[in-house]
């Protein structure tokens, strides 16, 4: 098959060379020009979030376009098993709605190392930096980096180091000319025009493989079962109903990206009901991002790569322009994710490192220039953790995203559940857990991607269940035969708002049943 590149036409260039020179000139307009008394905005937005905004923000945090290239890729090659990736998260999403959203709210945090550093001490705090920052670098920076090198490479025909080095460039750039102002503006927009994009595809691909009923006879039956058998070799049922739960705890109910909306909630209600929000919109990711893979693999069965299955689609079925119109949008919004985790990464090691611990006293020009080293550090830092996941063999684009989050996931899993629900944790465990524990599942992950060809593994949702039992039980048996300190503050878990709202309440009842229909619809193939 040809080669994606020698599909696109002058007109789809142009039209992503005309986006990002209208975005940066936005950014412009808003930095320089539009200057108004209310410059600076608040962290998170003087509390006045309601729960639309809630639900659109965390959702779009968690589609981007590096997701939406590894799901069209995954369903590809098996189907809609991975869409328990978007679906099961609806139970950790309520999670966060009745269990950790009231205390969070409750706390009057603004970040959610301070709620920890509140519950267990500075000492917490400050390791839970640390951790902040490796797990931007690695899950917010490295992986999008590595979908980004992936998709720019398919446009331009390039190898991954130089399309990444091309996004790091262009992010700087944009930082430069106020763009991620202009792109933080745009972003809502930009997320609606890629929902609309890939309902066109989704709809056009049903169209031209003949309808759905086509579509389901020209694939293999499993390729329509949500839990597949204890024998699959990609996603045993076993492995998805053990190992997800940990990730899904960390994304959903600890990760401050996609928290963050929640904290700036106008309310209790308006935070859980925008949490509720944002599982109706997970349903839509099956549709928009993994049915385009599996009809990729009607219309296009002879695909060496299957990470090319979004861009094929694109360039095959939508005419000339509108495909620039696709490009602009995915490396837009992928220059939104570095630049913001680039910001993220310079800002929690500024403040919350360099000013806490090195020089408390630091001027304002010292400060940003700790910070603009940091930011590029953190980018070069970036692209050879990128080239580093690029090396790893035998695991899909998905399953590479999937198997490194799992592996960042359980030290963070753990301290919260424990230090939220059980009074009697201690900030000794809970540092145990954060350092020892990080260095542990990270060791493990490491040595997991090295030797994966040579050693039979469990499943890495397994392995990822595995370190989540064993910290587990380091973090209750330091708390319960070890001293408690000054610092373990379980007041703070006192008072919490019990009273939920009936409104809240139904959205919440109606969400998990048709989540339960939809899963005995997609297991009965």
């Amino acid at each position: 098959m040809e080669n994606i590149h020698n599909f696109l036409h002058t007109i789809d260039f142009v039209v992503v060379l005309a986006y990002l020179v209208i975005l940066i000139g936005i950014g412009y307009w808003v930095s320089f020009v539009k200057k108004s008394k209310k410059d600076e905005n608040l962290f998170l937005a003087g509390h006045s979030l309601g729960w639309g905004s809630i639900g659109f923000t965390m959702w779009g945090t968690n589609v981007g376009p590096s997701m939406l290239i590894a799901s069209a890729s995954i369903g590809y090659t098996t189907g809609i098993v991975a869409g328990n990736f978007s679906w099961l998260a609806f139970i950790f999403i309520f999670l966060l709605a009745t269990v950790f959203a009231p205390r969070y709210l409750n706390a009057k945090v603004q970040t959610l190392p301070e709620f920890m550093g509140r519950r267990f001490g500075e000492s917490t705090r400050k390791i839970l930096a640390w951790y902040s920052l490796v797990t931007i670098l690695i899950s917010w920076l490295a992986l999008t980096l590595f979908a980004g090198g992936i998709l720019v490479g398919q446009i331009l025909d390039l190898p991954l180091w130089g399309s990444v080095i091309i996004l790091v460039i262009i992010a700087a750039f944009f930082t430069i000319a106020g763009g991620l102002k202009a792109i933080a503006i745009t972003n809502i927009f930009q997320m609606l025009l890629l929902i609309i994009v890939s309902l066109i595809l989704t709809v056009v691909g049903v169209y031209k493989a003949g309808g759905l009923v086509t579509i389901y006879e020209s694939t293999p039956t499993e390729f329509w079962n949500l839990f597949l058998p204890v024998d699959d070799p990609n996603y045993p049922w076993i492995a998805l109903v053990l190992g997800y739960p940990v990730m899904g705890v960390w994304f959903w109910c600890t990760d401050q990206s996609m928290v963050q909306s929640v904290l700036g909630a106008k309310s209790l209600k308006q935070g859980q009901m925008g949490t509720n929000f944002t599982g109706w919109l997970k349903i839509l990711d099956v549709a928009l991002f993994i049915i385009p893979g599996i009809t990729c693999l009607v219309l296009f069965p002879n695909l060496t790569n299957p990470d090319e299955a979004y861009m094929t689609m694109v360039t095959r079925l939508l005419p000339a322009g509108m495909v620039g119109l696709v490009m602009a949008v995915l490396i837009a919004a992928l220059v939104s994710t570095i630049d913001s985790a680039l910001n993220s990464l310079s800002t929690v090691f500024t403040m919350d490192i360099y000013l806490k611990k090195y020089n408390p006293n630091a001027s304002q020009k010292e400060i940003v220039k700790i910070g603009r080293i940091v930011t590029v550090v953190g980018a070069v830092a970036a692209i050879f953790l990128t080239l580093a996941i690029d090396s790893i063999k035998g695991l899909k684009l998905f399953d590479v995203f999937q198997a490194v989050l799992g592996f960042i996931a359980p030290p963070m899993s753990v301290i919260f559940l424990f230090g939220v629900l059980w009074k009697k944790s201690t900030t000794l465990a809970a540092n145990f857990v954060l350092s020892g524990g990080t260095i542990i599942s990270l060791g493990i992950g490491i040595v997991y991607f090295i030797t994966k060809e040579q050693v039979d593994w469990p499943h890495f949702l397994l392995l990822s269940f595995y370190i989540f039992v064993f910290l587990s039980f380091c973090m209750w048996a330091i708390s319960f035969f070890g001293r408690k300190k000054a610092t373990d503050n379980n007041q703070l878990l006192d008072n919490i708002p019990s009273k939920t709202s009936k409104s809240v309440w139904i959205s919440w009842i109606l969400l998990i049943i048709v989540m339960i229909g939809l899963y005995i619809f997609f297991n009965n193939n």
